[in-house]
């Protein structure tokens, strides 16, 4: 398996990521690789109203940076297998991941077989 062509996609969508991350959010200073919400820059609000809105759209920041974050860890721990020689290996059977499920996912965890439950790793 050529690894380094999935390094490389791999480490384009690790910037595309952080890149997506920046607009909801900050790298938590205490915990680097670990990201935080942040508000959308309105601080004065003089309405019931604008306070309900902005914990509803913090809500739904909230949500995006959790889905990203998820997906930069998966592709954080891709590269560190990579860098281990441990990469394409399904992390419940320890079988080959198949090429286009890589090809499709390059941070997949799982083979085919196992997708479910890799949906459920944390």
């Amino acid at each position: 398996m050529n690894t380094d062509k999935f390094k490389q996609l791999l480490e384009a969508e690790k910037i595309s990521l952080e890149n997506d991350l920046k607009k909801v959010g900050r790298e938590n200073p205490d915990r680097p690789g670990e990201w935080e919400v942040t508000p959308t820059g309105e601080t004065d609000v003089e309405f019931r109203e604008d306070i309900a809105d902005q914990m509803e759209e913090m809500d739904e920041r909230e949500e995006v940076e959790l889905n990203l974050e998820q997906r930069y860890e998966n592709i954080t721990r891709a590269l560190e297998k990579i860098a281990k020689g441990t990469y394409g290996l399904c992390e419940i059977s320890g079988e080959p991941i198949e090429e286009d499920r890589l090809e499709a996912n390059p941070a997949a965890r799982t083979c085919k077989a196992h997708r479910e439950e890799g949906d459920r790793l944390n």
